[in-house]
């Protein structure tokens, strides 16, 4: 039988239980353990596609075209691994399923409750995915904060768990240890009642991760054993890091994983992965070499708060990339919006190394998007377009080099006559209909490679186990409009040349620059960034940091 880690969270959300679980995931393969991760969220939404990423941060895509959880993009970097839908489970899809259940008369007849039937569906879950990926160890994160009503049914599954097969299912808490200001000292007892209301699911936790601004002293950590009753070289001191992938290597000093295994009665064996891991972060913490990189967006501002997580797989291309060459990448955050207020902010572009324009929806800042896509066009520096980036790339260059002045997305002006970026027909049935959730493009599609272009010749250079098919690459997507074909050969007469294309030729998914006319100019309709990982940094990043480096 497969064994099982719970690992919750208390006091506070956003302390690191996805970093965390992601870690022990990386630990545990390190000592060559076959492992899985799921993310089990409390939400009833059936996915995470058509949550604001201002809210709940990125929505991730995996492979097989589910939208999830910004964690699972984590669970990937660190762990190298693909996962699919099975991993990400929200109480809105066990919901959906026990109805649907009931509705066939799968439970003949029986009054069908919340407190018996989800949580068992939601054990069902778990096995069937540990079971069909025949993992050594499954890793499940729970989301949100323990004594929130929403994951008491997760907590329920996890007490369920654990006393069919108690030998089997370990459950790691992470808690915030907060040091007030006035006070100066660091207090256990939020951590302590956070514990106490697990206690209340008849959980009691096997490991703590101490999450907190500073090291956690030895005194903390004899009150957090006693009080807690947690055996002391269990409680993990957890300190704020400035990278997050020396987490691992952190938990590693107090002997996380080999604790782990013993408390799940399983063998270690080491192998070279985890010596890789710390030779690479301890290169990053000599690092010394900078590139500006700015980034053009309008997931940025909540209020009077800077969020991040609306960018976040581009955040970690960029480190793993710029990691990968020595260098340190310094971020520069332009809102779109800001741009259209005040055009002569353009002339801060002229400091930066390179620019990205990632994702995005709708018309809010796309004009500001087209102005700095300009501007770096006309001054050759390097420019990297996802998604959007790619859409607006060809709208600015149809309205300023080929001459079609009104041309736009049929997204952002309908009434263009020029709709450079269109609806492709299926896709306005599925809007009239009011079919939103789910109805995108999404997941993997292949793509075929123009092989005299730097698009392909950059795959080439810097490719990784995962493009070994060249000229022929699986990419993910999320989009709904598409690059409009009748104006294919107008801009292939150009030096705007489309490079990348779907195998049936019917949609377009790369364009650049010729290298004759500017240094490194790409932008793909697909998302490069979900497929780079800390070990393996993506092909397109490393070779856009690389244009940086000469711009610098």
């Amino acid at each position: 039988m497969s064994k099982y880690i719970f690992v919750s969270g208390g006091v506070i959300s956003g302390i690191g239980k996805g970093v965390s679980a992601s870690s022990i995931g990386f630990i545990l393969k390190s000592y060559g353990k076959k492992v899985t991760m799921i993310k089990a969220d409390p939400y009833l939404n059936v996915d995470a596609g058509t949550m604001n990423p201002l809210e709940h941060g990125e929505t991730f895509v995996l492979d097989d075209g589910f939208e999830t959880d910004m964690d699972i993009g984590t669970y990937e970097r660190f762990t190298n691994q693909s996962f699919n839908r099975p991993n990400s489970m929200t109480c809105g899809a066990i919901f959906d399923k026990v109805i649907k259940k009931e509705r066939a008369l799968e439970y003949q007849g029986k009054w069908v409750s919340i407190d018996h039937h989800i949580p068992g569906e939601i054990v069902n879950w778990f096995e069937e995915v540990s079971k069909s990926e025949g993992s050594d160890i499954t890793i499940i994160e729970i989301g949100g904060t323990v004594g929130e009503i929403g994951n008491g049914l997760i907590l329920e599954a996890n007490k369920m768990m654990k006393l069919a097969n108690p030998k089997d299912v370990i459950h790691i808490h992470v808690a915030y240890l907060p040091v007030p200001p006035m006070l100066g000292e660091m207090k256990t007892k939020p951590a302590q009642m956070s514990v106490e209301e697990l206690n209340k699911h008849a959980i009691h936790p096997d490991f703590m991760i101490a999450r907190s601004e500073v090291t956690m002293d030895d005194i903390r950590i004899e009150k957090l054993s006693k009080y807690c009753f947690i055996n002391a070289a269990h409680v993990i001191p957890a300190p704020d890091v400035s990278c997050i992938y020396d987490i691992p290597i952190n938990f590693e000093k107090f002997n996380l994983g080999k604790n782990i295994l013993k408390s799940l009665s399983l063998k270690s064996k080491e192998s070279p992965l985890y010596l890789k891991w710390k030779k690479k972060v301890d290169g990053i913490k000599r690092l010394k070499k900078e590139v500006n990189i700015g980034i053009v967006g309008k997931y940025y501002k909540s209020g009077n708060f800077d969020l991040k997580d609306s960018y976040v797989s581009v955040l970690e291309a960029i480190n793993h990339a710029s990691w990968e060459f020595g260098i340190k990448p310094n971020i520069h955050w332009i809102v779109s919006d800001d741009l259209e207020k005040d055009p002569s902010m353009l002339k801060e572009l002229s400091n930066l190394d390179g620019i990205i324009v990632p994702q995005g929806w709708g018309s809010r800042g796309s004009e500001g998007k087209i102005m700095a896509i300009k501007y770096v066009r006309e001054n050759k520096i390097p420019y990297l377009g996802l998604c959007y980036g790619m859409q607006m790339a060809v709208i600015e260059f149809a309205r300023d080099v080929l001459g079609l002045k009104d041309a736009n997305s049929e997204e952002v002006n309908p009434r263009s006559k020029n709709k450079v970026i269109h609806l492709m027909d299926y896709q306005k049935e599925l809007l009239e209909n009011k079919q939103y959730g789910g109805t995108i493009r999404l997941g993997s599609y292949p793509c075929s490679v123009n092989t005299d272009s730097l698009l392909y010749s950059t795959y080439k250079k810097y490719g990784n186990g995962l493009y070994h098919t060249l000229p022929l690459i699986d990419e993910r997507h999320r989009h709904r409009y598409e690059f409009n074909n009748e104006y294919r050969e107008l801009f292939e007469k150009s030096d705007m040349k489309i490079v990348g294309k779907s195998p049936d030729d019917m949609l377009v998914e790369a364009i650049e620059i010729s290298k004759e006319k500017h240094p490194f100019f790409i932008a793909t309709q697909y998302h490069p960034e979900l497929k780079s990982r800390f070990l393996e940094p993506h092909p397109l990043f490393l070779g856009f940091v690389k244009a940086c480096m000469k711009k610098k």
